[in-house]
This record gives C-alpha cells, structure tokens and sequence, in this order.
C-alpha cells in the first residue's frame, strides 16, 4: 500500500510516514510538488495526501497537475479546519477526491483523527485507486473515459465526458462555467464560457434525450448541478416521492 505525503513541514511529513508505515503502508515525503508528479508518472502511487495549508491559494493547480500526470491517483485533502466549507468545496471541485482532518494538531498526534484517515485511505485503496461514479442505474468511468447505464455504454467522448463527470463526482453542488472552465480546460483563459453550453447541449442531445433521462440541472446565473436521478429528460428537479 503505497502512499505519497506531500506537505511543507518536514517533520509532520515524517511523523505521519512512520505511523502509516507502521500498520503497513510504504510512504514517499516530500515538500516538493514537482518531485510528486515525477512519481505519479513513474511509479504510480495510488494515494496522495495533501496538506492543504501548505500551499495556501496554489492548491488548485496542484491538484489538476497531479490528475494529469496520473488520473488514477485518488488526492486526499488534510485540513486542519474542518469548518472551512468553502475550502472543501474548492478543492473538490478542482478534483480532489476526499477532504479530511488533518491527524496532527499543533505536532500532536490525534489518534481518532487518524483512525479515520486510514479507513478513509484503506476504503479508496479496496477500489483500486480508481474514481468509478456509480450512482443509482448510471456508471461513470473517468479512468476508461466510458459510461454506461443500465447495463449499455454510451457514446460521450471528450470535454462533454469531462464536464459530464466533474458534475458528477461534485454531485447536489452547483458548479459555475468558472469553476468547470478551470478544472478541465487546460487554458481556460482561452476559451469563452460558451464552451461549456456547448459541452451541456452534447451531453443532453447524445445522452440523455435518447435515453429519456436527465443528469444535469441549469441553475439560472449560478451554473449546473448533476442531478440523475432526480431530474426529467428537460434536466428539471422532480419530486422523488
């Protein structure tokens, strides 16, 4: 079980890395991004820890880069506030694939703080490291780039499959055209916002109007929000009762 564990104190790094070693994992510390990306490309961790109080505003990019050199890689964030709501939505939606509290307050170990990080590490690690969405009927494999439901895959390649699946992995949050400009489009300052209607209409003319459902929600001057199954073909909520 390997994990990397990247974060600008050295010490907690290496504290962090004994205990987990401890019960079995083995663990690269670094306080260097680019030295990460390195090993996500060569050597295929399926784990990164991250704390998110190292790298203050960076954190976003961070993230995208680490995607890119491995998609599989599942990042974990370590806060130390967990009131943060806002950080924690940030960094979920930038990809992240878990937020939790940090298991060291003030260079003390909390035990229960890394109870939890472990079972949050060991539940990712029994899916292979891998981010399959399955939600109700619906199967959503960024990994493969493929998407089936009920049974059938569906043909939706390229940007509508990206935007498609960040909706997705953020579901009952509303994701405005920034924030999904910014997470998937390697340049977003290139680009106009327009490309993300134009992502949504693909998706609902090759998705969901041929398959009489509705996956994504328009949310009047706020963005989308990935609604299936509780959403019509028009992408309308419905009352689940």
């Amino acid at each position: 079980m390997k994990v990397i564990i990247l974060g600008e104190d050295e010490a907690i790094n290496h504290n962090l890395s004994e205990k987990l070693e401890e019960i079995g994992f083995a663990c690269f510390t670094t306080s260097d991004t680019d030295s990460v990306e390195g090993k996500l490309i060569n050597d295929r961790f399926p784990i990164l820890l991250v704390d998110i109080n190292s790298f203050n505003n960076a954190h976003d990019s961070l993230i995208l880069n680490f995607k890119k050199a491995d998609k599989k890689v599942s990042v974990v964030i370590l806060a130390h506030d967990m009131n943060n709501k806002e950080s924690e939505i940030h960094v979920l939606n930038c990809g992240a694939d878990d937020f939790v509290k940090h298991p060291y307050e003030f260079d003390a170990l909390v035990e229960d703080n890394f109870a939890l990080l472990v079972a949050r590490v060991e539940a990712r690690l029994r899916f292979g490291g891998t981010n399959v969405i399955e939600i109700d009927s619906l199967i959503i494999d960024p990994d493969e780039e493929k998407i089936f439901y009920l049974g059938k895959e569906i043909e939706l390649k390229g940007k509508p499959f990206e935007v498609l699946t960040h909706l997705a992995k953020n579901r009952d949050q509303i994701v405005s055209k920034e924030q999904l400009l910014d997470a998937i489009w390697e340049e977003p300052e290139l680009v106009t916002p327009n490309v993300i209607e134009v992502a949504i209409n693909q998706i609902r003319q090759k998705m969901d109007k041929p398959l009489g459902i509705g996956t994504i929600e328009t949310v009047r001057r706020r963005g989308y929000r990935f609604c299936f199954p509780n959403c019509n073909k028009d992408g309308h909520i419905v009352d689940p009762t």
